[in-house]
């Protein structure tokens, strides 16, 4: 299972998400162009030392990340402007979860390529969680369903 995080913006959270993914062995791929600077102190502080334990696959753009991802793989996007939600889905090892950027979003071209678009139901009230939040209950879910959370030794 990939993590794929849209331009991210806030190096906080992509610290959070890249520690989640060392902690949990999944790869996270990176669709530039990010809006901070990849060596940022915020992004380390968030990481920790987990950033050095983390798969991390940077692209150039979406077009790029396209080209280079395997086709075989499912484009599952997490946005607001869907039904389905998250917990309904069956999810596949060969899931690549898109998030976009935490100030715009995924764009249109994102939810036309997606093979499949997850919510997170929440008070109607409230605009959105926060993209590591949400990143971090889809993934639950997903090992749940898998049985894939990391072994012990």
């Amino acid at each position: 299972m990939h993590i794929v995080l849209y331009q991210p913006d806030i190096p906080q959270n992509t610290g959070t998400i890249l520690r989640l993914a060392a902690c949990l062995n999944l790869t996270v791929d990176i669709i530039e162009p990010c809006g901070f600077v990849w060596d940022d102190a915020k992004l380390r502080r968030s990481g920790m030392d987990y950033l050095d334990q983390v798969n991390v696959q940077k692209h150039m753009s979406w077009d790029v990340y396209l080209k280079q991802r395997d086709a075989n793989r499912r484009l599952v996007l997490l946005t607001t402007k869907s039904d389905v939600v998250y917990t309904k889905c069956n999810f596949t090892p060969f899931d690549d979860l898109v998030l976009g950027s935490e100030s715009k979003g995924a764009p249109i071209d994102i939810h036309e390529k997606a093979d499949l678009r997850l919510t997170i139901p929440m008070n109607p009230n409230a605009r959105s969680l926060n993209v590591a939040i949400s990143c971090a209950l889809v993934v639950g879910e997903a090992l749940r369903q898998l049985d894939a959370f990391p072994r012990s030794a």
